[in-house]
């Protein structure tokens, strides 16, 4: 499937939540631009980096009216183990299926050492209070990201 791109209507999501709910973009739109950001693996070194950067910038993303929602093939008690240990604030949706992942273009080919798996291409989506992807950042770094994400909620206030 191929990444939706600036413009068009997000995907609709509807995943197992960290907060014991499920969770779709229809809950925010109208409301709150969405942060909505694909992530390998819980507890895995840049995926840490990344969820402990937007714990440290959440006060200033939540005042851009947005929310911060992170994406994982990881079940419910690997998020909650993960949200424990580094107290992220933020919700954590798990899509073990890989619906979602796929839905997004981010479930990939990846290579390590030689070897080709798919997994998930670290990717952020914001999405507008119109439910229309306003941004994509593509090959993320997990370092100062939430700086970059900030700057861009900054930017179309």
């Amino acid at each position: 499937m191929p990444r939706p791109t600036l413009g068009t209507i997000a995907p609709e999501i509807n995943l197992p939540a960290s907060s014991g709910t499920n969770v779709s973009l229809k809950d925010f739109r109208g409301k709150k631009n969405v942060v909505l950001y694909f992530y390998p693996k819980d507890d895995t070194s840049g995926c840490t980096v990344q969820a402990c950067g937007f714990r440290d910038k959440i006060k200033n993303i939540e005042s851009e009216s947005a929310v911060v929602l992170g994406v994982s093939p990881d079940g419910l008690s690997s998020h909650e183990k993960f949200i424990n240990k580094f107290d992220l604030p933020f919700i954590l949706l798990s899509d073990e299926d890989k619906k979602t992942c796929k839905d997004y273009g981010v479930w990939i080919e990846k290579s390590m050492y030689g070897r080709k798996y798919m997994g998930v291409d670290r990717v952020t989506f914001i999405i507008g209070k119109d439910g229309k992807i306003a941004k994509v950042f593509e090959k993320v770094k997990p370092q100062g990201h939430n700086e970059e994400v900030l700057e861009f909620l900054k930017s179309i206030q």
